[in-house]
């Protein structure tokens, strides 16, 4: 099979644990069995980015107003922000599958080896903290899963 031109644009070709022989797949998400389009899609790469800025603008808004009015003992704007960011991501993964940002554009975050069961803690921990790393969620495969999804066996969809 003749590999596609690609240039240094492109980035890494990370391969999936579903590449194989006929590793091109028609629409991302179709070898993990998820639909084009529609509730249960895979969520693209800006929608997703988009969530994220909008958990931390909230949490920078939150964090703002404890540093000025309740206290500075956690640490200043910044720390406080990322702090509240991890605990929004990882309670909201964990009870709700979706953060704020993700409800807001309407999106969650699903198993793929098991459909329809919850995300559980350790996946919601290991979600949120190889996120906030930044680089895990940035190198994502051809189906568009941040490498913090591959170690999770997690994908985020629309819902």
């Amino acid at each position: 099979m003749a590999e596609s031109r690609r240039s240094w644009l492109d980035g890494p070709h990370i391969p999936s644990e579903y590449d194989g022989p006929d590793d091109l797949s028609k629409w991302p998400g179709e070898k993990l069995g998820l639909p084009k389009r529609g509730p249960g899609s895979m969520a693209s790469v800006a929608r997703r980015a988009a969530a994220v800025i909008i958990d931390w603008i909230a949490c920078m808004i939150v964090a703002g107003f404890i540093n000025a009015f309740i206290t500075d003992a956690l640490g200043d704007t910044p720390t406080l922000t990322l702090l509240l960011w991890l605990v929004v991501g990882i309670i909201g993964g964990w009870l709700f599958a979706r953060t704020p940002g993700m409800a807001v554009l309407g999106l969650g975050v699903a198993r793929v080896d098991v459909p329809g069961a919850r995300v559980g803690l350790w996946r919601a921990v290991v979600r949120t903290v190889l996120t906030a790393f930044i680089l895990p969620a940035a190198m994502v495969d051809a189906d568009g899963r941040g490498m913090h999804d591959r170690g999770t066996g997690t994908v985020v969809i629309r819902s």
